[in-house]
């Protein structure tokens, strides 16, 4: 055998049987030019021979398996075979916990004690039926195991790091296979005040059917909310899973500036770097802030969700009076926050169908009281669900809060499509360009039926309101409108509409820039070969850098040209693909296949990431503050990603404990 570390030749069988010391089957032969020589008297040798029959004896019967520690290594091997068995119920208790966002400790470390957690609690049920786990806990109970039970906190946080290693490793893998991906990151502070980065990746599968598959790679403290910070955190990030950010073609993100500033925001530090990286705002954030502008921009508007929010706080602020409330209501009232896109519609329902009984509660409220300020403040808002004003206010906000409520709700699905979202979008548009026309007359209608119901005037009054004297101004002041219900279709009706509208045009333009780029794979059946030709090179020079092409625009342009008849004339990004895999057109045209792997890439929304701070909530609760941050971010990636940790061997999960826990052999 030769020995690179030695430059160096050595006998094989004579270094494991040889008791004499020469060059052979110690230090090694150097002696190049004479080493043909001396091999060969070497081999020709008794000893040699006799080294190699012993040699070949003990290679026959350690395959036959007759050795001298025969019964040592049987025993050796049933004790590993335990120790496995073992590993492998307590690395499904832990999935189980995880998975479930449930606390593993308690005040107690010790078996059979009311108070030593889920995680032994476990363990003992398991025992009761499992005989592994029971001659495990006994061997404990009895003391034979306790230098090495694997039932403490330490193995504990050892094999929750492992499962999440894996699961990390499955997902990096998969993100490789497609090469493109995307970045979704969203911030949440935690119970000790610190900012927890989500950092989600967005990728399209070529599995079975392509899908789109967003998974989530763990949690990272954000010590400074700075665009530079953040760019920095989740390139260090990416580096540290070996996943190329040169291979990132979409970022998301919430409309915060820090994110989305266009010179020191997260989005421009990462297209310096890649320019191939579109940057897409949040639809859903973007929708949410649509609602918030037309809420803004009208006084009406402000009061009527003012009211609302005094309605719930009255009742929710006594156990007697929300008992009240239940008494009337089938749908119960709900509080009107900036930062639940749910919110504002789920408060506005239970007032729009059922308003009557809403006011004979706050009536009976006010009969049974003795606090003053309760009485009159029921007595006030009686008379405000009970005006004409308050009922109109009620039908407009619902039904547009309806229009954009639906939106919102596709667009946090994960596999919704960037082509797919501008379609809603533009049709969401229509609608309320239409509700602005017929609205009002409409909600004028309902809203006298509320008012039928609860036996009030449908009679809308002048609200005049003192105001401070102005210095004297050159342009003449509009003329007042005398009419009560033209007044309030000019204030409050068209400047909410009109906001609405032109908030939705304005935030949702970069997703509209986006698409159009993209939208010439789908719209190329209908485009001349001229227009087609221009905008196949367009896309091709957005997809360059460096002298780098994802497409080649005139090869593009070929194969749509040539492209075979569609069963569809209305097709999504997703059935094109389909239509490509199913078809096994991808190798005839590979420009189209990488173009609509990417558009289908981009993400719409970071409804992902909101979705993994709801996981942190539960898992970092006020009883468990103190967790450390590779607890945390272990627990939350098991949890988040169930259905990858599924598909993991158990097998995998404990050899890499094992190698974690095994010690080097100093020799």
């Amino acid at each position: 055998m030769y020995s690179k570390k030695d430059d160096s030749l050595h006998c094989f069988c004579c270094k494991l049987f040889s008791n004499r010391d020469y060059k052979l089957n110690r230090e090694g032969l150097k002696d190049w030019k004479n080493a043909s020589d001396l091999l060969k008297v070497h081999e020709d040798s008794q000893e040699h021979n006799a080294h190699m029959a012993t040699w070949k004896d003990l290679k026959v019967r350690f395959a036959k398996g007759i050795k001298i520690d025969k019964r040592e290594m049987a025993l050796n091997e049933a004790e590993r075979k335990r120790w496995r068995d073992v590993l492998h119920r307590l690395v499904a208790i832990i999935q189980s916990l995880a998975e479930r966002n449930m606390s593993f400790r308690g005040s107690t470390d010790t078996l059979n004690k009311p108070d030593n957690g889920h995680f032994l609690k476990e363990v003992e049920l398991m025992a009761r039926f499992d005989p592994v786990m029971k001659q495990h806990v006994s061997r404990v109970e009895s003391g034979a195991g306790r230098h090495g039970h694997y039932l403490g906190k330490t193995i504990q946080n050892e094999l929750i790091d492992s499962i999440s290693s894996k699961i990390i490793q499955h997902i990096v893998t998969e993100i490789k296979l497609c090469k493109y991906f995307s970045i979704i990151l969203d911030c949440s502070p935690d119970l000790n005040d610190k900012d927890q980065l989500s950092v989600v990746v967005r990728i399209v599968s070529q599995d079975d059917v392509p899908q789109v598959k967003e998974h989530f790679l763990g949690f990272l403290v954000a010590e400074q909310s700075t665009g530079e910070h953040l760019s920095s955190l989740i390139l260090k990030r990416l580096e540290e899973l070996n996943i190329p950010f040169e291979d990132c073609r979409g970022q998301s993100y919430d409309n915060g500036a820090n994110v989305k500033g266009k010179n020191k925001g997260v989005q421009a530090k990462l297209l310096q770097l890649n320019s191939r990286a579109f940057y897409v705002p949040c639809g859903a954030h973007s929708l949410n802030l649509v609602v918030a502008d037309a809420a803004k921009s009208s006084p009406d508007a402000l009061s009527y969700f003012g009211h609302l929010t005094k309605l719930f706080k009255l009742f929710s602020a006594s156990t007697q009076r929300w008992d009240v409330l239940l008494k009337y209501v089938k749908i119960t009232l709900k509080s009107w926050t900036e930062t639940r896109w749910e919110s504002r519609i789920k408060s506005v329902e239970a007032v729009r169908y059922q308003a009557g009984q809403i006011r004979e509660a706050l009536l009976e409220v006010r009969g049974k009281t003795t606090d003053p300020v309760v009485r009159v403040e029921a007595q006030a808002l009686a008379e405000e669900i009970g005006s004409f004003r308050f009922c109109i206010c009620t039908v407009v906000w619902y039904d547009v809060l309806c229009k954009l409520q639906h939106v919102s709700k596709l667009m946090q699905s994960p596999s919704m499509q960037l082509d797919v979202a501008v379609d809603l979008l533009r049709k969401t548009r229509d609608s309320l360009s239409s509700y602005r026309n017929t609205g009002f007359s409409d909600a004028q209608t309902t809203a006298r039926e509320m008012s039928e119901d609860m036996n009030v005037e449908a009679e809308l009054e002048m609200k005049r309101l003192r105001t401070t004297k102005t210095h004297f101004g050159y342009e003449s002041p509009d003329e007042n409108i005398q009419d009560a219900l033209q007044r309030m279709e000019t204030t409050f009706f068209n400047v909410v509409m009109d906001a609405a509208i032109s908030s939705l045009d304005e935030r949702f333009q970069n997703l509209g820039d986006v698409n159009n780029l993209f939208g010439v794979l789908l719209d190329f059946p209908n485009l001349a070969e001229k227009e087609l030709l221009q905008k196949c090179q367009t896309l091709s020079t957005a997809l360059t850098q460096d002298s780098q092409q994802d497409i080649d625009g005139a090869e593009l342009t070929r194969e749509m040209l040539n492209f075979p008849p569609l069963p569809s004339t209305n097709m999504t990004n997703m059935e094109l693909l389909a239509f490509l895999h199913e078809k096994k057109l991808t190798e005839i045209y590979p420009n189209m296949w990488v173009a609509l792997r990417i558009s289908a890439t981009l993400p719409v929304t970071v409804a992902a990431a909101e979705r993994s701070f709801s996981k942190f909530k539960l898992i970092k609760t006020y009883l468990r503050s103190t967790m450390m941050q590779e607890h945390l971010s272990g627990l939350s990636i098991i949890s988040i990603n169930h259905v990858v940790s599924h598909q993991l061997s158990y097998d995998d999960v404990i050899d890499d404990f094992a190698k974690r826990k095994s010690r080097k052999v100093k020799l």
